[in-house]
């Protein structure tokens, strides 16, 4: 599985790298053409779309190495900070973008060569749909952090490109010549909204954020399998790139021996493995009656007692 995800990973990061430097030239050229404020967006766009990319096939790349005497846990993180500097770079393309739309709208200025913008826009949207459609799959099954901010910001290329359509028509054929401008300050402002969406999901692998509820339920639930564990409490989850984490308390027997004890975890590890595969599991005994420190609300809440208050 693991290879499968490395490989999978990086064929979308070339993917991405491909289309950005296809696009980016193809825009170059449009731009020089129709002189738009909004083409000229849509270029700079695609310009960082490259950089991001590479940056994107570094992450996966590094996510991908197994874990290493500096990194026990792996290095899944690359993939959050990879998508974070995509993010900067989206942030930093839109206000490049606003401040050129703002200097259309108080100087003036016409576009030219519509129809040549228009095919170059219509080529863009074509091609930036096959390469969502193999991002999309490559999300599925790998989860990728990385890949999915690359995805978040070319779905945005989409209207951006619609966006570069309607300016142009706008301007040159129906005279509306505040059209550009206007429809850039559109697509900086809809640049800003896609980062603001796509940095969410890094900074929570960054900040080690829990599973979501089902998923945490769903662990509890298999747990609950075995009569032997009792009390399942200081359930603690995280992901990193591939790998997911949990770490819990169990109370068991006082009197039961470290070989009994070790033989019940190991059928409860490989229940949990087989349901829950690429994931780090480690168990932590308490002797039955045990109670922990007062005030450590982690280790008090019962896991277990709380699948049994469910309808």
């Amino acid at each position: 599985m693991n290879g499968e995800r490395a490989w999978l990973t990086r064929s979308a990061a070339f993917a991405s790298i491909a289309m950005a430097l296809f696009l980016a030239t193809l825009k170059l050229w449009a731009v020089w053409r129709t002189s738009s404020t909004a083409m000229l967006g849509s270029l700079a766009d695609s310009t960082l779309d490259l950089i991001a990319s590479l940056a994107t096939l570094i992450g996966v790349w590094i996510a991908a190495q197994p874990a290493d005497e500096d990194h026990r846990f792996g290095h899944g993180k690359a993939e959050a900070l990879a998508a974070m500097f995509q993010v900067f770079l989206i942030v930093l393309s839109a206000g490049a973008i606003a401040f050129r739309a703002v200097l259309r709208l108080a100087n003036g200025g016409r576009t030219d060569a519509a129809g040549d913008g228009i095919a170059v826009s219509l080529i863009a949207i074509l091609a930036t749909f096959l390469l969502l459609a193999w991002q999309r799959h490559v999300i599925a099954r790998t989860g990728s952090v990385a890949i999915r901010t690359d995805n978040v910001h070319y779905q945005s290329d989409l209207l951006l490109n619609l966006a570069v359509i309607a300016a142009l028509v706008l301007d040159q054929y129906l005279g509306f010549d505040r059209a550009d401008p206007i429809f850039g300050l559109g697509i900086a402002g809809w640049l800003l909204w896609g980062a603001w969406r796509a940095s969410i999901e890094a900074v929570d692998a960054l900040m080690d954020r829990e599973w979501p509820e089902e998923k945490r339920q769903r662990f509890v639930e298999h747990a609950a399998r075995h009569p032997e564990l009792s009390k399942l409490h200081d359930l603690r989850t995280r992901t990193s790139g591939e790998r997911d984490f949990v770490q819990f308390h169990v109370d068991m027997p006082a009197d039961m021996s470290v070989g009994a004890a070790h033989d019940v975890l190991e059928r409860v590890e490989e229940d949990l493995h087989a349901a829950f595969p690429d994931t780090d599991i480690l168990i932590h005994i308490d002797p039955a009656g045990h109670v922990d420190e007062p005030g450590n609300a982690l280790a008090e809440e019962d896991e277990f007692a709380k699948l049994k208050d469910q309808p």
